[in-house]
């Protein structure tokens, strides 16, 4: 039965994720995961240790003044732990830039854990006002932390992280300045002069698969945290000490994701490092838009606004246009496009990042054509 089960499972391909995440990843990333170490293995350990390493030389920054903190689960984990971490039991007030549902979900976690905040928030398809940022840094509230998306998945806009975290130091020193890089951190440059506190996952653009975050942290500011957590799982402070004093984690490793990590950094240092993946990425994106503004579609983000990580495109207004069974045609077809996350626009999105080429966006774009007339809807499309 197992043999048959294994046979089944090589008949049929793996669909084509256009997501902005868990991506596509290479077979060799998966093949990885195919060995049993022990959390208190020497050979883990090392992995452990390369790990950390890897995601300094990715960053470019020197192991004399970051530390990067691994910790189970999904990148959200981390951005709590962060938020948790940094802010102080006493005196402790957040200040949140949110221009989309994650910087949203930053404001809801402090309002779940009992921490001080204030957002700033603005619209969904454009940048962070930094005019608007600036006077709240001056206007006499002191905050400890100041937090902003790099690039809101939401909508593919891109924020300006080193001109908000220049005001941060200028305005307000004693702040640290986060920013949750999930789905930018290792295809689009980022200065961290001026940044204490970087987050990102292992199944992002470095494409490993789920199952573990990092937070990249300024030795000097994690220094003044210790205490500061109100969750034992999500203590970065903690989890750095007790990583510095054994070479493990405090509780279950992820091992079996870390083997894969250690594969596809390999893969990414192959492809050229952050300059390799950031032209792969470009070129799929310029596909992408191409193709679908071809067929008639219009993307939710200006163009001098975006990324090119993921896109959302508007719903065309014709009546035979119904997401559910536009996203359900292409899923038959091997093809997994997301829906939209802004509030004020009807959209979807889709994501060109992970194990994906110029190739595949050509077949998705092939489908996306096929499917507009199994729905009878001609292109280009109209709105």
């Amino acid at each position: 039965l197992l043999q048959e089960i294994n046979n089944c499972n090589k008949s049929m391909p793996d669909k084509k994720l256009f997501t902005p995440g868990p991506l596509n990843c290479s077979m060799t990333v998966k093949e990885a995961m195919s060995r049993d170490l022990g959390s208190r293995d020497e050979e883990f350990i090392q992995a452990i240790k390369d790990v950390r390493s890897s995601l300094l030389d990715i960053a470019q920054v020197s192991e004399d003044t970051w530390t990067p903190v691994l910790l189970q689960g999904s990148g959200t984990y981390a951005v709590e732990a962060v938020l948790q971490t940094s802010t102080p039991r006493s005196g402790g007030r957040l200040l949140i830039l949110a221009n989309g549902a994650y910087g949203k979900r930053m404001e809801t976690m402090c309002k779940v854990t009992g921490l001080e905040c204030d957002a700033i928030k603005s619209s969904e398809i454009l940048p962070i006002d930094i005019d608007t940022v600036e006077a709240k840094l001056t206007s006499g509230v002191d905050y400890t932390t100041v937090c902003i998306v790099h690039c809101e998945t939401s909508s593919g806009v891109l924020n300006p992280v080193e001109k908000v975290g220049e005001l941060v130091r200028k305005h307000q020193p004693n702040a640290a300045v986060f920013v949750d890089a999930m789905s930018s951190f290792g295809a689009i440059p980022i200065d961290l002069t001026n940044v204490d506190f970087l987050v990102s996952s292992a199944n992002k653009c470095l494409q490993g698969v789920p199952g573990f975050a990092y937070a990249l942290c300024r030795k000097s500011v994690l220094a003044k945290c210790t205490g500061n957590a109100r969750s034992l799982s999500l203590d970065l402070a903690d989890q750095e000490r007790n990583m510095l004093a054994s070479g493990q984690f405090r509780f279950t490793p992820p091992i079996h994701t870390m083997l894969a990590f250690l594969q596809a950094i390999s893969e990414f240092r192959g492809e050229g490092g952050l300059a390799g993946r950031a032209k792969r990425y470009g070129e799929n994106c310029s596909a992408l838009k191409a193709g679908m503004k071809n067929l008639g579609f219009k993307a939710l983000v200006d163009e001098k606004n975006a990324s090119y990580i993921i896109t959302c495109f508007l719903f065309p207004s014709h009546p035979n246009f119904d997401f559910k069974t536009f996203y359900h045609n292409l899923s038959v077809k091997g093809q997994i496009i997301y829906p939209g996350k802004v509030t004020d626009a009807e959209c979807f999105r889709m994501g060109n990042i992970g194990d994906l080429n110029v190739k595949d966006i050509e077949v998705l774009l092939k489908y996306v054509e096929e499917v507009l007339s199994e729905m009878n809807i001609p292109v280009p499309v109209t709105y």
